[in-house]
């Protein structure tokens, strides 16, 4: 049967997103939204699209998962030799997207991109499982590969490599920090009528606005 693709149609809630409702912080109010989405038991709720400028200022976009969050921004890990590493080397600005479709709820973030410290890369990479830790190693990120066997090849080397040892972290390899200077709330509402909510950094203020849906 053809899907009638123009007629998939989902109601959202009612529930509204008011201001008087905002944390004064936007860091506080998206963890609040996070704890929910977590609490609400969704699959991989720390998933989020990440957006780069790619070459000839064509975006360029992949799922990614938020590691830590604090005042100073959204943290995720990566190899730095990838081609996301590579439009991030030629422009720091970027932007994030989560989707929590169950809870009829969007957040969108923009801001610039700077890497976290050697240490940070170190402490996290001790907490990924060893196969993660042998993988990073073995896998040339966004490289060309001729067949599957060879990624498999490169993971049986590396762990032969490492074998009886921790696996250290690649020097090409760590995180990055979106530091934020805009955060959108997004609540779905009945007849489109969404909720849109933004904080606007201004010097070392933030400022709350109400967006049209």
């Amino acid at each position: 049967m053809e899907t009638k693709i123009s007629m998939m149609r989902k109601e959202y809630s009612d529930k509204p997103l008011l201001e008087e409702e905002l944390l004064a912080d936007p860091s506080e109010q998206f963890l609040l939204w996070f704890k929910e989405a977590v609490d609400a038991e969704l699959y991989e709720p720390n998933a989020m699209v990440l957006a780069t400028i790619g070459q000839n200022g064509v975006p360029s976009t992949r799922v990614v998962l938020l590691k830590e969050l604090n005042n100073e921004g959204f943290v995720f890990f990566t190899n730095y030799e990838s081609k996301k590493g590579e439009e991030i080397e030629r422009s720091s600005t970027a932007s994030l997207l989560f989707y929590w479709a169950e809870l009829h709820r969007q957040v969108r973030v923009e801001g610039t991109l700077e890497k976290t410290t050697e240490q940070e890369n170190q402490e996290y990479f001790s907490l990924r499982p060893r196969g993660a830790q042998v993988g990073a190693w073995a896998s040339r990120q966004s490289t060309v590969l001729s067949s599957r066997q060879d990624l498999e090849e490169q993971v049986r080397a590396m762990e032969e490599r490492f074998e009886g040892n921790e696996v250290p972290c690649p020097s090409f390899w760590g995180g990055y920090r979106l530091k934020p200077v805009y955060l959108e709330f997004w609540q779905g509402r009945r007849s489109r009528l969404h909720d849109r909510l933004v904080y606007e950094k201004e010097g070392v203020e933030w400022r709350v606005k109400r967006l049209a849906p």
